[in-house]
């Protein structure tokens, strides 16, 4: 398992985009449609950084407030992934899947505690 990326929500993710990009040296990459404003701003040849406009995403306790929503966690092993699914299950965690709008990815989310959300992702098979 490795770190995959962070997601930030942001009402101004302009600012924010602009600050990684010209002050971290990260590049504005390609990203699925996924109905909600934002770029992924690539490290090499991966996004690390997920941004997202505020609104959509936000809590309603913390409409236009920027916050770090997410951390994701890349899972590249059909074993390793199946063994997450039953380790989940077995210990009664509710989890929501998901797919990446055209790619072939699935995302797996669990909920820690109010703002603490863990994502898994890996390929489709």
């Amino acid at each position: 398992m490795q770190l995959d990326h962070v997601t930030i929500v942001a009402p101004d993710c302009e600012a924010i985009m602009r600050f990684f990009v010209d002050i971290a040296g990260m590049r504005v990459g390609p990203r699925p449609p996924f109905g909600v404003g934002g770029y992924w701003l690539h490290l090499g040849s991966r996004p690390a950084v997920h941004l997202i406009a505020a609104g959509a995403a936000a809590p309603a306790d913390r409409p236009n407030a920027t916050r770090i929503d997410h951390l994701a966690l890349r899972i590249d092993d059909q074993a390793e992934w199946s063994a997450l699914l039953e380790r989940l299950d077995c210990r009664g965690y509710a989890y929501q899947l998901a797919e990446v709008p055209l790619a072939r990815e699935r995302q797996l989310f669990v909920r820690l505690a109010p703002g603490v959300v863990v994502e898994f992702v890996t390929a489709r098979h």
